[in-house]
């Protein structure tokens, strides 16, 4: 009885929240000066896929494969997507409040959620497959939007045993189903910031702000 009088008090000490664990992963992608990695994304029957280059603070380059030759670069301030198939480069001057957007998964992501989701396991805090039949195991956190404003109403992050994210699942505001599986992940590549430099083609018809109005 006495043992277990003293166990249990260690045993609570020793099992994180959820805000917690979320923290510590924060932590982990606050370490991490860039990383490559294996991108998938799925909305509905819609299949993407390429390559994610990413160095903090919030540069980002996503080279795809599907759609073929088409490039996705931000460097916080400005998102530009040049899609080869329509011959046209997307440009959006983003929104004050997502000046520090770096993606989803990165430091400057993270931070963003922590402030404007409430976070609790899925499920609980033992770590399962990612999906079935993976020998990938993970912790699945649940985050909900705090306000209307998110793009996202409802985060699941799955993170490995490392710290870092392997899939995240969103719902959006119009209640789309997205999901973003990140594979082959590579840390601290001594990626160059000019791999963050593109020009679309001239001949590309361009199209700003089409996401939505500057703030003024």
């Amino acid at each position: 009885m006495l043992v277990f009088t003293a166990i249990a008090p260690m045993a609570a000490q020793e099992l994180l929240t959820a805000p917690r664990f979320f923290d510590t992963v924060a932590e982990r992608y606050s370490s991490i000066e860039d990383y490559v990695a294996r991108i998938v994304m799925r909305n509905g029957e819609d299949l993407m896929e390429g390559t994610l280059y990413h160095r903090r603070p919030n540069l980002i380059r996503i080279d795809f494969t599907r759609p073929a030759d088409q490039v996705l670069v931000s460097d916080g301030r400005t998102l530009l997507v040049h899609v080869p198939r329509y011959n046209v480069t997307l440009q959006q001057e983003l929104r004050q409040r997502q000046d520090n957007v770096g993606g989803l998964a990165t430091e400057q992501g993270l931070r963003l959620m922590r402030a404007n989701y409430s976070i609790a396991y899925l499920e609980g805090p033992a770590p399962v497959p990612l999906e079935d039949g993976s020998n990938l195991m993970v912790t699945r956190l649940r985050l909900d939007w705090r306000n209307t404003n998110e793009g996202f109403r409802q985060l699941v992050l799955s993170v490995d045993d490392n710290g870092l994210i392997r899939r995240i699942e969103g719902i959006t505001v119009g209640y789309d189903e997205i999901r973003f599986d990140f594979r082959d992940i590579r840390l601290n590549q001594s990626i160059p910031v000019t791999r963050f430099d593109y020009t679309p083609p001239t001949s590309a018809n361009r199209l700003n702000n089409f996401l939505f109005e500057q703030e003024g």
